[in-house]
């Protein structure tokens, strides 16, 4: 039997209605159309401020997410941690929120996290996405190279800023800090201010990480350039090494405004450019990897590369990653032999972590073969516990 096919380790930690309800929601999001409509009710139920956060709570949003606030995920990180020596990492999946305001509370929100990751060593990692601490169309007009007015310049301080803040006390705290990955046409600015920083903080090792979107066909050449940069100052690179989450929003773009998809032509093509990815990185030292991937081959990959450079299981510089509520026989079955395994584990008030869960099933409707896999396992483990 291959590594991950065995469910009974993958499961362990679902009881019996838990099993249930997650063969329940991956049968609805394996029917485009279901998910589509249901996105669409949902959102009109929310802006229409109709009572059904208890239905989205007790269905969706607990299989996805942790809680409403990092104490309600307590129970999830303990459990995970403690039975299947799987970490986890606090997403606060709060979108789209553009005030001053609101980026300065989600700066006190990540602060808090550090300071509670370095309390327990079953939250190895704190994260956040650019847009978090400032206005998307920031960043974009600092992309597309436009100069910004003087209002905009204090404004970009102030980002800027938030950003010094949290890698700071990341530093003071020995706590690794992973930076999400956006849209391409506002990533530029996003990756020139995470170089800085990376040059700033990372002196000694990686606690300043940058997310590579690998179904964008030009990173690996942007990581080869990074990594140039880093052997002449002297600085670790830690990148955070995924698919990527916008595939349908960048193509239908591109093609709206004319200019060539960044994406890569298929799926086979981005698969290569994510497994050039993670070998490029496993070759070179001074760099630590999440690999945040739902795919067994890439895992198997990994392991593979993991010995063939006499890299320990349990060593810090290799983290594998897998979201909350999906691809438990990557993860479990990763930890149980020994690998440093963390689940991302999205929380936040189920009315702002909506456009998060609708992204997520519509991702996992149009990644072929994801949502039929995790069907035929939890078939599989219902059959063993039947028997």
């Amino acid at each position: 039997m291959k590594l991950f096919d065995n469910t009974e380790v993958a499961f362990a930690l679902k009881s019996d209605s838990q099993l249930e309800r997650a063969y329940f929601l991956f049968k609805m999001i394996q029917s485009q159309p279901m998910v589509k409509i249901g996105s669409a009710v949902t959102n009109f139920a929310l802006k229409a401020h109709l009572p059904i956060e208890g239905l989205i709570r007790s269905t969706v949003f607990d299989h996805f997410c942790g809680g409403v606030t990092e104490d309600d995920c307590l129970p999830i990180i303990d459990n995970m941690y403690k039975k299947g020596n799987v970490h986890s990492v606090l997403d606060y999946s709060v979108e789209g929120k553009e005030e001053e305001a609101s980026f300065d509370a989600a700066l006190e929100k990540i602060l808090r996290i550090i300071s509670f990751c370095e309390e327990k060593k079953s939250i190895p990692f704190a994260v956040f996405k650019p847009t978090g601490f400032g206005r998307f169309a920031l960043y974009q007009k600092l992309t597309e190279g436009e100069s910004l007015t003087e209002l905009e310049q204090e404004e970009w301080s102030r980002v800027v800023d938030r950003f010094h803040a949290v890698c700071k006390l990341a530093v003071a705290k020995d706590v690794p800090l992973l930076i999400d990955a956006e849209e391409s046409w506002m990533q530029k600015a996003a990756d020139e201010l995470i170089e800085e920083l990376m040059a700033t903080y990372n002196t000694e090792k990686a606690i300043v990480f940058n997310t590579l979107q690998m179904y964008r066909h030009d990173r690996m050449e942007y990581l080869k350039d990074l990594h140039q940069k880093a052997q002449q100052n002297g600085f670790y690179i830690g990148m955070k090494v995924v698919r990527g989450a916008y595939m349908e929003k960048e193509r239908e773009r591109a093609e709206e405004k004319g200019y060539p998809s960044p994406i890569c032509t298929d799926k086979q093509a981005t698969d290569i450019n994510y497994d050039t990815a993670i070998k490029y990185m496993m070759e070179h030292q001074k760099m630590a990897l999440f690999a945040g991937t739902h795919n067994e081959d890439s895992s198997y990959l990994l392991m593979q590369l993991a010995k063939e450079y006499q890299i320990k299981e349990d060593d810090k510089r290799l983290w594998f990653g897998q979201l909350f509520g999906m691809s438990d026989h990557i993860s479990y079955n990763l930890a149980d032999q020994g690998y440093n395994v963390a689940k991302y584990l999205p929380f936040g008030p189920v009315r702002d972590v909506m456009p998060y869960l609708i992204r997520r099933a519509e991702e996992n409707t149009s990644v072929a073969g994801q949502t039929s896999r995790e069907l035929n396992l939890l078939k599989t483990e219902r059959k063993r516990r039947k028997l």
